[in-house]
């Protein structure tokens, strides 16, 4: 990816479809006060320059089953290379799995994990985070109440 300079244009495209990712161009090139196909040129080199990944639709975490988020810290056996590979080959594979960090400081990951409730968190646990190739430790943390969930990245 290269490095991209934004301008204010730039700015508010991108706050506009991190609000509205099926805003029309029309609606887009009236709001950035461009004609619609510099507005459609601008969005298309932030897609091509890696700016914009693509584009998603929110599906409510708790309508849709999974009201409860984990967080758990997974310590390895050991941080050869190799293993840590392993690990990561492997955890990509649970689909309760949201987000997966490398972290320094005591544990070697960070994993947001999404669950019904505690007995649906219990059979992750036991079957598939315990199992995972060269965990030693596992700590898991509820969380009781979501206090900020953003997907908008603030735009500099």
């Amino acid at each position: 990816m290269e490095s991209i300079e934004l301008d204010q244009r730039d700015r508010v495209i991108l706050h506009e479809i991190q609000q509205d990712g099926r805003i029309t161009n029309a609606d887009l090139a009236e709001r950035i006060n461009l004609s619609e196909s510099a507005s459609l040129r601008r969005l298309k080199r932030l897609e091509d320059a890696g700016m914009i990944r693509g584009y998603v639709g929110l599906v409510d975490q708790s309508l849709a089953g999974y009201p409860d988020n984990v967080f758990v810290q997974i310590t390895l056996a050991s941080q050869q290379r190799d293993d840590l590979a392993a690990f990561e080959r492997a955890i990509v594979e649970l689909p309760e799995v949201m987000e997966c960090y490398v972290m320094s400081g005591e544990a070697d990951y960070l994993v947001r994990v999404i669950v019904r409730d505690a007995r649906d968190y219990e059979r992750i646990h036991s079957q598939y985070l315990t199992a995972l190739p060269g965990v030693d430790r596992v700590h898991s943390s509820f969380a009781l109440r979501t206090v900020v969930k953003r997907t908008e990245l603030p735009v500099r």
